[in-house]
């Protein structure tokens, strides 16, 4: 079977790709692993970061670091200037209508988390429904399953079919007067799927249902524009952005963050306390309580403006070719099954190889130097729909070549010789 890939493509006039040049703005590229040069194929968990990330980072500790919004001295106001600038920056990646829609939290899933603590705990009652698929990542099924407990409220699951794609019909036919929200996959990490959302969503705002992206996936390969899409929330995080751990972002619409209760207290997400009262900070502050993570921040700055100057159609391009050889590559290895075939996808090949389990894969590979992820992928419920316990995962960034894809090829022909 031969996978069809469908992606931007570059145009005959456009500039090459200089890929060996990109790959000497990451030096973690540049070293050997038991001896071998370093083949990093798991972007999927987490990107490598460009030489200006870590630089922008340190240089916010060593030259003006301080804490931020409430100092009046001169390194106060630096940091706080480095880092709302940054907000505007994830505005305009997003194309979100107004800094005040943008929050700063750890990352995806304490994003999904806030949604859930905050609009789900405020509109969820007894015999209410909140809609999922079956291809989620467990940060986008155990806080709604948290509380839905709490609320006595029910988890409702899309199917996805043989190729890992959502049954639009199904999912339609799950949207109904009970339903509070739709929570999807923008991009999956365990099948590389790329979901319809913007059909999606228009299916449950016909209803009035508002929806939530978990764009964690999709942010480093596709363009997102949430007002095209029209969805009520968007979250990602900043590391698969090549940006630091530790910091991502929450989109919302103005008027649902708005009425929507704080998630933490603390400092900075008031305007006043006193032991009778306490009156919130405006948006977007009412959601970041405490000293945030500042150089993460910065440094998710740095991100965004290292992948913009490259452009996201660009990578998309660059990004579906590799795929599509990839995918071509690897289905010449005798014993490869692809799980996960959708028509569009992106970055990621997850197979299993027969007679061999994922993680003696994974091992005999970085004897090679070549690392991929194996096992669950935090996804437990798409391993059970395709009647596996693990795949292995190959995931590509923009820094990846087809010489990569080649060693990759090689290394599972060795595996599956020592194994038959």
């Amino acid at each position: 079977m031969k996978l069809t890939v469908d992606a931007p493509v570059l145009k005959p006039d456009a500039v090459p790709f200089e890929v060996e040049r990109i790959r000497e703005d990451f030096p973690i590229l540049l070293q050997k692993v038991h001896g071998k040069p370093l083949v990093y194929l798991d972007n999927a968990a987490s990107t490598q970061k460009p030489q200006v990330v870590i630089d922008t980072m340190t240089r916010f500790y060593s030259e003006y670091y301080s804490n931020v919004h409430r100092g009046v001295h001169q390194l106060s106001q630096l940091s706080t200037e480095a880092h709302e600038a940054v907000r505007e920056k994830v505005r305009q990646l997003l194309n979100a209508r107004s800094q005040r829609e943008i929050i700063f939290v750890r990352g995806c899933t304490e994003g999904i988390n806030l949604v859930a603590q905050t609009y789900g705990r405020k509109h969820l009652q007894a015999g209410d429904e909140i809609l999922i698929s079956a291809m989620e990542h467990h940060s986008n099924i155990v806080p709604w399953q948290m509380i839905c407990e709490e609320k006595k409220a029910h988890l409702r699951v899309a199917p996805i079919n043989d190729a890992g794609e959502i049954i639009v019909e199904e999912y339609e036919k799950l949207l109904s007067e009970r339903t509070r929200l739709v929570a999807l996959v923008h991009l999956s990490n365990a099948l590389g799927t790329i979901n319809p959302v913007r059909e999606l969503i228009e299916l449950a705002h016909r209803r009035g249902i508002p929806v939530l992206v978990d764009g964690a996936q999709a942010i480093p390969h596709l363009s997102v524009d949430v007002q095209e899409l029209d969805c009520d929330f968007y979250v990602f995080s900043a590391h698969k952005l090549f940006g630091p751990t530790g910091v991502g972002v929450l989109y919302g619409k103005e008027a649902l963050l708005d009425a929507m209760p704080p998630y933490q207290g603390g400092g900075d997400m008031i305007r006043s306390v006193s032991f009778e009262k306490t009156d919130y900070n405006v948006l977007p502050y009412k959601f970041e309580a405490g000293t945030p993570d500042i150089a993460g921040a910065i440094g998710l700055g740095a991100a965004i403006d290292y992948v913009q100057e490259i452009g996201l159609e660009t990578i998309s391009a660059y990004e579906h070719d590799l795929l599509t050889y990839a995918t071509e590559a690897i289905q010449q290895v005798p014993g490869v099954r692809l799980v996960g075939t959708a028509a569009q996808k992106a970055s990621v090949l997850s197979f299993v190889l027969a007679g061999v389990h994922p993680h003696d894969i994974g091992t005999i590979l970085d004897r090679d130097g070549i690392a991929i992820r194996v096992g669950h992928h935090c996804a437990q419920p798409v391993m059970k729909r395709f009647g596996v316990p693990a795949t292995a995962r190959a995931s590509f960034a923009f820094y990846n070549t087809r010489a990569e894809v080649d060693t990759l090829v090689a290394g599972l022909h060795k595996v599956q010789e020592m194994f038959n």
